[in-house]
């Protein structure tokens, strides 16, 4: 089953009066005999009523949190130890592109001596000769060989090592025994490397020392392409009906300690996005990406959203259905008065207009008030034989 506590949209601290409430809410909203038309009500409804099983037992609800908070302990202990990992990768990596730095800068020298020169005499071929300078990739080819071009990323671009890119000595060393067969130890080391190829990916942390190199190759001789952007980085906001209307802003933890501020903007609804620019992951290579938050709303006691329309319930009792009535109600932006005409039966509707949430296009949704026609708590002797006489007949 799915977190009990996001179906209902309550928090992971809450009573058990919000969690009832939520219950109800949702649960009037996707009543299968509310919504005929849907044939994934009735999974829906009963989806709801398994998560509040689940809350409402304390025993049940204890079970799901420990299950939940070891299931989260174990996530963070493989995450740090694929970090760790990943850390000790790159520090080889960037051994060894220290120890090939000078041997670049030479070459990064040589290329700015023959740009100078051929600025120098104004010749338009030697210019021409000069402006095509040496391409990154047969740089690297030239100074590491094949090889390395191929594990840094095949023509520059940023990719992982691969099976086939250069190894380090003790890994050549160990891959082939005297008949040219792998041992046990260069087996192990090739299931190392793809646990590490692993890692890296998770944490995007590997460092690519030789793309880098060509990088700086590249920026140096005005070659070098924009970097790529880095993924979208997903996150959820849970707000209330009144932040919406209010306009209030949102703080949402997008990890590693960083948070992000925004101010809900009319056309805000369930599910609307927000893409806030250059505040998503930061990848080594890669232009920063945008953060995208998913906008939740989480459960009110008296309203439901339905895109930009707010709906609330409203019980209204045996007579004043018949003879109709006049009642108070808290709406959205302050109390409201409702008519409810003679004989309004529980399918009866009342509609407010532009009370409910903005759309973004200078317009607002509407409140729509369900009536809800329901008996007294206790009986009545009167109206118990108003119904048999009415159902029966009047006999004298």
């Amino acid at each position: 089953m799915r977190d009990p506590y996001k179906i209902l949209g309550v928090r992971r601290d809450a009573g058990q009066d919000e969690i009832k409430a939520a219950w109800r809410n949702m649960a009037k909203v996707v009543h299968p005999d509310h919504n005929q038309g849907d044939p994934m009500a009735g999974a829906r409804f009963a989806e709801i009523g398994r998560a509040y099983d689940t809350l409402k037992d304390p025993k049940k609800r204890s079970l799901f949190d420990n299950a939940a908070r070891m299931a989260e302990a174990k996530q963070n202990e493989n995450t740090i130890m694929q970090q760790r990992h990943a850390a000790r990768e790159a520090a080889i990596r960037a051994k060894q592109a220290q120890e090939n730095a000078e041997r670049v800068m030479e070459e990064l020298a040589r290329a700015a001596a023959q740009k100078a020169a051929a600025e120098a005499t104004k010749q338009p071929q030697q210019q021409q000769q000069a402006g095509a300078a040496e391409p990154a990739e047969e740089m690297i080819d030239r100074i590491f060989g094949a090889q390395a071009r191929t594990a840094s990323g095949g023509g520059g671009r940023s990719q992982g090592y691969s099976a086939g890119a250069a190894k380090r000595p003790e890994q050549a060393s160990a891959e082939k025994n005297s008949d040219g067969a792998k041992t046990g130890d260069a087996a192990t080391a090739d299931t190392e490397q793809t646990a590490e190829e692993a890692a890296a990916a998770a944490t995007s942390a590997v460092l690519q020392p030789l793309s880098l190199l060509t990088s700086l190759v590249r920026r140096f001789t005005g070659t070098a392409p924009v970097p790529e952007k880095a993924p979208d980085q997903l996150a959820i906001a849970t707000v209330t009906i009144d932040d919406i209307l209010k306009g209030n802003r949102v703080n949402v933890d997008l990890g590693d300690g960083r948070d992000a501020v925004f101010a809900l903007t009319p056309g805000t609804t369930e599910g609307h996005t927000v893409r806030l620019k250059g505040q998503g992951h930061k990848l080594v290579g890669m232009q920063r990406g945008d953060a995208v938050i998913s906008i939740h709303i989480a459960a009110h006691d008296d309203f439901t959203v339905d895109g930009f329309d707010l709906h609330t319930v409203l019980p209204v009792t045996i007579e004043n259905a018949v003879l109709g009535t006049d009642a108070r109600i808290d709406g959205p932006n302050g109390p409201l008065t409702v008519t409810i005409p003679a004989w309004s039966g529980s399918d009866k509707t009342i509609r407010f207009a532009g009370q409910g949430l903005a759309n973004g296009e200078g317009g607002k949704g509407d409140l729509v008030v369900e009536l809800r026609i329901i008996l007294w708590e206790k009986p009545d002797d009167k109206v118990t034989d108003l119904m048999r006489i009415m159902k029966n007949g009047l006999f004298l």
